[in-house]
């Protein structure tokens, strides 16, 4: 779901509009990070420091790379800079315990990856893992009624979401009985029309794509957006071909034994903390201490006579100066852009170009009795939630059920919905008001999930972020690419790029990122050291 992938670090753009639904919410503005009279004379900095690495962004992406530097790779001699008051970027999750509600208004939940999960336990967090139940159904919006998703290839042959022909056209499909590639990047759609057909594609993909990635599909470039499917495709001819030759590689090439103290999670599932996702975030910053810098502005970055750069920031201690070997910049990419232009105006002109759509998360609470008992399972709402294709008629891109999905989320009585709006296709929403919000997510819920005549819902929330999902369009990796070349050219070595517009968008993503990062800076610093 769209929760699970708005994970990126920032300075402090897409700052996000908190906007009042009754008393509980706040509306703010973005702001740039780079300080409006950056034109003129800089002032005289009040303090210099070095650092070995200097990771500009303190969102989920720097925070973890900096874990990993220091716990994997010994490097200790690093900062984080965040431009915000508060660490974690766009990670927020909302603790109300007089009311017995916690919510999260920005990424929701994470994949339980190894890496994600020695993140989590380098982090003191082991005992914090709270997972979903992995046979918790997953629902998509069919002709008005909310139908279960297959969670197991035993459920292939009985699911209501598509019909018998259907089903055949994605099996010979997957077999490789499809036409073949174009020669040419292919969109999302492109792709799974081809090898699965229409039915998986409009049943199945376009709502998983409005949910993971806010996106359109028949933009969005599937090598890209979904890498690990097209391989299967580019190395073993189709689909199916391609699942037996990673079988038997991973045969031939066992993975190392798995570190015994990660928790084993029960099947296919999802994952939070106790007290919410901005746990992880808190416990890093809190271990690294004085190597985060809050309240950081970036204001400019130069190459240094005697190699490596120089950062310079206005700080609530004056103008401070860092020299670094290294940086990495996790910001959100239109940022790095303005931030990069004097190092290379063509990396900048590359960034600037990838896209960013708005999202609102509007999290609602009703009375479990308003919930249709005809979407009950044994008397209670249960499942990860819904997706909703956008040819069904509503406009939120899905709802996931928070009070079902993990523990202490809501009062007893009460269910706690959140709900994701927005999008590649619904840019409209940043000029809604917060009622619009709440009202267009409570019409929608009320044709498949609650009675028409249930309360009007308890709105605890409602975020929009101007700025929220990066696109991987076609072209996407290309672009990146090219920035990545242009920065070489420009003699930018030991200047990395991360975050997820690099990594990818869901949470897990930005944190197996976070150790490649990491991995690229202590290859740079051995050979650094040796110059």
């Amino acid at each position: 779901m769209v929760g699970a992938t708005m994970a990126t670090a920032t300075v402090t753009a897409a700052l996000p509009l908190r906007l009042r639904v009754p008393a509980r919410s706040r509306r703010g503005h973005t702001r740039c990070a780079v300080a409006s009279d950056a034109t003129e004379a800089p002032a005289v900095p009040s303090a210099r420091l070095s650092a070995d690495c200097v990771i500009v962004g303190g969102g989920i992406s720097g925070l973890c790379t900096a874990q990993a530097l220091a716990t994997k790779y010994g490097v200790s001699d690093l900062l984080v800079t965040e431009a915000r008051a508060r660490a974690g970027g766009n990670i927020t999750t909302v603790d109300r315990p007089d009311e017995g509600y916690l919510w999260e208004e920005g990424p929701n939940s994470f994949q339980p990856s190894d890496p994600v999960l020695t993140m989590a336990v380098d982090s003191g967090l082991k005992d914090d893992l709270v997972f979903g139940d992995p046979n918790a159904p997953r629902f998509v919006l069919w002709q008005g009624k909310l139908r279960p998703v297959p969670s197991k290839p035993g459920d292939l042959p009985f699911f209501d979401l598509m019909s018998i022909p259907g089903k055949l056209r994605a099996g010979l499909g997957a077999l490789g009985i499809r036409p073949p590639p174009p020669g040419r990047e292919e969109s999302v759609e492109e792709f799974v029309r081809r090898n699965l057909g229409a039915e998986v594609f409009e049943r199945l993909i376009e709502p998983f794509c409005s949910g993971v990635y806010a996106g359109d599909p028949s933009k969005l470039s599937m090598r890209a957006a979904f890498g690990k499917v097209w391989r299967l495709e580019e190395n073993g001819g189709s689909i199916i071909g391609g699942t037996i030759k990673a079988i038997q590689d991973r045969g031939k090439n066992p993975k190392p034994p798995r570190d015994p103290r990660l928790p084993t999670p029960k099947g296919q599932t999802v994952a939070s903390f106790r007290k919410g996702l901005a746990m992880l975030p808190n416990a890093i910053a809190s271990r690294l201490g004085s190597k985060v810098k809050l309240s950081w502005k970036l204001t400019g970055i130069t190459k240094s006579d005697n190699q490596g750069y120089v950062l310079a920031y206005e700080t609530p201690e004056g103008v401070v100066s860092v020299q670094a070997k290294s940086v990495i910049m996790t910001i959100p990419s239109y940022i790095a852009s303005e931030i990069l232009r004097p190092l290379s105006s063509d990396a900048a002109d590359g960034l600037s170009k990838f896209y960013y759509p708005p999202v609102a998360a509007v999290t609602v609470s009703y009375p479990t009795e308003a919930i249709r008992k005809e979407c009950l399972i044994d008397g209670e709402l249960q499942g990860f939630g819904q997706l909703h294709p956008r040819s069904q008629g509503v406009e939120t891109l899905g709802t996931i059920y928070s009070s079902s999905l993990f523990p202490n989320r809501a009062p007893a009585g009460r269910v706690l919905l959140l709900n994701y709006i927005g999008g590649a296709t619904n840019t409209g929403i940043v000029s809604k008001t917060e009622s619009d919000l709440v009202e267009a997510v409570d019409r929608d819920l009320r044709k498949m999930l609650i009675n028409p005549t249930a309360p009007d819902p308890l709105a605890l929330g409602v975020r929009v972020w101007p700025q929220a999902i990066p696109q991987f369009l076609i072209g996407h990796l290309d672009r990146l690419d090219a920035a990545k070349s242009a920065l070489a050219r420009g003699g930018c070595s030991g200047l990395f790029l991360g975050g997820n517009y690099v990594a990818g968008v869901a949470l897990g993503r930005c944190i197996e990122g976070a150790y490649e990062s990491a991995s690229e800076v202590s290859d740079f610093l051995t050979k650094y050291a040796y110059k």
